[in-house]
């Protein structure tokens, strides 16, 4: 017997799911340790291997936020010192950046600190064309000034960007041979190999963010796989990058940008998944954990994925804010995300009105009724409303204090008057209008009617508050999945490998680019063979996307085609999403093609999902029904039906209000919506008329 398992490290929750060849699963639910993140980790392995041998896992798959947690700031990720080398005279591109500012009309605004300072630029003499042709020879000399000044200066980060190394990482390559050579134990990240695309200010940010992240990220997968190896498992091990694609350790740690946007994505990727095994092509993604709230867009069954993203930048309403933070280009997970989560604070403002967010109780000292802290949470608001069990989580092993929930809560209390039950109420209803918002982003934002969606609501607390969300949107159709506390982890496991590579084009769609083109996809899918081998994916599980990024001429961004089976059909196919994402699509005018890639897709193995037999609709058994609980129904308390989802089975149907209890997570069916087990066990929710 051989189990594959997934290991998702939240802001307060550390999940482990592990499923066995014959279906069998096995979840774990624990405390992060964010001091220490691979600590939790390790506690949620020792846990499940107190119930198999270290020789049955034959897979460990990881999401972690500890990239964009060092570049938030975390105390004990503190970023490197980092050196970048560069063409002379544009040492400044960093700092320059683009026009965009984060608030047009602040006259102080601030752009973020460049991650190398001034004094730790340096310049090399060399100058290539845009084709790649040498302008200017590479200076031997100036290379090895800026080598003995990154020595001595005891700089072991370093990003090299040369101009136009997009065409041709030649002078790139012989920097990073004598930056090797001279100083032991330097990481050096080429932007000629971690992002050979044109733009320089993207590149160069691109590059800089992996050098600076490189120690830290290699050095928490380094202790994670000791760790592991240490408790006896030899399995290999996978981690979830930005894309939602997995890479094997030694992968990931080359390119830890990838990284960045690990966390979320699993989510994702694990909805597709359901969404696809139900028959439901368009899906929008809710998930609510401690810390925040994530929405995603899958349409046909197929994530919505962004060619790049700012880190570490800010937020306002769930949107990106342009120019806030570090320019990225990697492919990642396209998610809203915005500060509401069962740790979400409550509190009062100068003008005596109710808020929420956007700090977080985290997982240390958490919620006040978990029993360390006192600030009122999302989580205490939902334990005074007893839509959340006021006694007991996690099947009764995790003890709830409601009286020190209902004190904190009393705390904020004073806008309507004193009333515990009504600040309750206000802060469910607060957080709900946040969250519905990061859902209008990615569905009417993007494009897309939000009641064309089914919402697949999963996280500690999506469940919790997915009726009052898909109503705000009107969203009719809710599908909780059967472990939802857990499901990131879960998705880990319905991820596949994915390696991607793009070069530069920049040229017209015509005849003679096009011949350039196929020769580079045929180069790009040799290169992403090779990665898939090197990660131990099989050649019959081995396929390869290939993408175009096109543009008209005079335009500043691109959008991409995917499988252009001719060049017709590519430019075609441009006109017609750019028809769908602006409204138009200007077919007389010139198109060029700014960027070749090809994304190599390696096959895993996928959850089984086994459907009972067809059962017809019917109350649920009498010892599925818990007890009767008072809760808050959004106009006042009522004797609430509150059941056993593991006692609930294919075919049981039953009406709102009613409160659905399981191990990992509390589902709330709200006034107004019925609720039935399909057979897959998915409970699904739908809208009364």
């Amino acid at each position: 017997m051989s189990w594959r398992v997934g290991i998702d490290i939240g802001g307060t929750f550390t999940d482990l799911v592990a499923l066995a060849d014959d279906g069998r699963l096995v979840r774990h639910k624990l405390g992060s340790t964010p001091r220490a993140p691979e600590e939790g980790l390790l506690d949620a392995l020792r846990a499940l291997l107190r119930e198999i041998a270290p020789h049955e896992v034959a897979l460990v798959a990881h999401a972690s936020t500890i990239a964009t947690n060092a570049l938030l700031g975390q105390m004990n990720l503190e970023l490197p010192r980092v050196a970048f080398v560069t063409t002379e005279g544009f040492r400044d591109v960093l700092e320059i950046g683009r026009q965009n500012r984060s608030a047009i009309y602040d006259l102080n605004v601030r752009r973020p600190t460049p991650l190398a300072r001034r004094e730790d630029r340096l310049v090399v003499r060399e100058r290539r064309a845009p084709d790649g042709a040498v302008i200017v020879e590479l200076d031997a000399a100036s290379v090895a000034q800026a080598v003995e000044t990154i020595r001595a200066r005891g700089i072991t980060a370093v990003a090299v960007g040369l101009l136009h190394a997009d065409a041709d990482g030649a002078h790139e390559r012989i920097v990073g041979d004598a930056l090797r050579a001279a100083i032991p134990g330097v990481e050096v990240s080429l932007s000629s190999e971690i992002d050979p695309q044109y733009r320089e200010y993207e590149r160069f940010s691109t590059t800089v963010v992996n050098a600076a992240l490189a120690p830290i990220v290699q050095g928490y997968l380094d202790r994670v796989a000791r760790g592991v190896r240490d408790e006896g498992v030899r399995a290999p091990i996978f981690v979830m990058r930005s894309d939602g694609g997995m890479a094997a350790l030694k992968s990931a740690s080359r390119r830890p940008a990838t990284l960045i946007e690990s966390g979320p994505a699993s989510g994702v990727i694990g909805a597709a998944f359901v969404g696809r095994a139900l028959g439901i092509e368009n899906v929008l993604s809710f998930d609510m954990g401690g810390t925040t709230a994530k929405a995603g867009t899958i349409r046909h069954g197929v994530p919505e994925i962004s060619a790049s993203f700012e880190a570490a930048g800010s937020t306002h309403s769930g949107r990106s804010v342009k120019g806030s933070g570090y320019p990225v280009r990697f492919p990642f997970v396209d998610l809203a995300e915005v500060s509401a989560g069962g740790g979400t604070v409550a509190w009062v403002d100068a003008a005596g009105a109710l808020r929420v967010g956007p700090l977080s109780a985290g997982a240390d000292p958490g919620p006040a009724c978990y029993g360390r802290g006192d600030q009122p949470t999302v989580t205490d608001a939902n334990v005074v409303l007893q839509r959340s069990n006021p006694r007991a989580l996690l099947g009764g092993a995790f003890l709830i204090d409601a009286e020190r929930a209902r004190a904190a809560v009393a705390s904020v209390a004073a806008p309507v008057g004193g009333d515990v039950e009504r600040a309750a109420a206000g802060i469910v209803a607060l957080v709900d209008a946040e969250m519905a918002k990061v859902l209008r982003i990615v569905s009417v934002e993007r494009g897309h009617d939000p009641r064309d969606f089914t919402l697949l609501a999963f996280g500690g607390g999506g469940p919790l508050h997915a009726c009052a969300v898909a109503a705000e949107i009107g969203v009719a159709r809710v599908v909780v999945p059967p472990l939802p506390g857990v499901f990131s982890a879960y998705g880990l496991l319905a991820a596949d490998v994915r390696t991607s590579a793009a070069r530069s084009v920049v040229a017209p769609a015509d005849a003679e680019t096009w011949s350039r083109v196929r020769a580079l996809f045929e180069a790009l899918a040799r290169e992403g063979d090779a990665a898939l081998g090197e990660q131990g994916v099989a050649k019959d599980e081995r396929s390869f996307v290939r993408e175009l990024d096109l543009r008209y001429v005079g335009q500043s961004t691109e959008l991409v085609v995917t499988a252009p089976a001719s060049l017709d059909a590519a430019v075609e196919a441009f006109h017609a999403r750019h028809e769908a994402r602006y409204g138009f699509a200007a077919r007389r005018d010139p198109v060029e093609i700014v960027a070749a890639r090809v994304v190599a897709v390696g096959t895993t193995p996928k959850p089984r999902l086994a459907a009972a037999a067809a059962a017809a609709r019917r109350k649920p058994e009498p010892r599925a029904l818990g007890e009767q609980r008072s809760v808050y129904d959004g106009r006042a308390f009522a004797d609430t039906p509150v059941y056993d989802r593991a006692l609930l089975r294919a075919g049981n149907t039953f009406d709102g209000p009613a409160v659905v209890e399981q191990y990992d997570a509390t589902t709330y069916v709200a006034p107004g919506w019925s609720a039935r087990v399909d057979p897959f066990n998915d409970l699904v929710l739908e809208h009364v008329p």
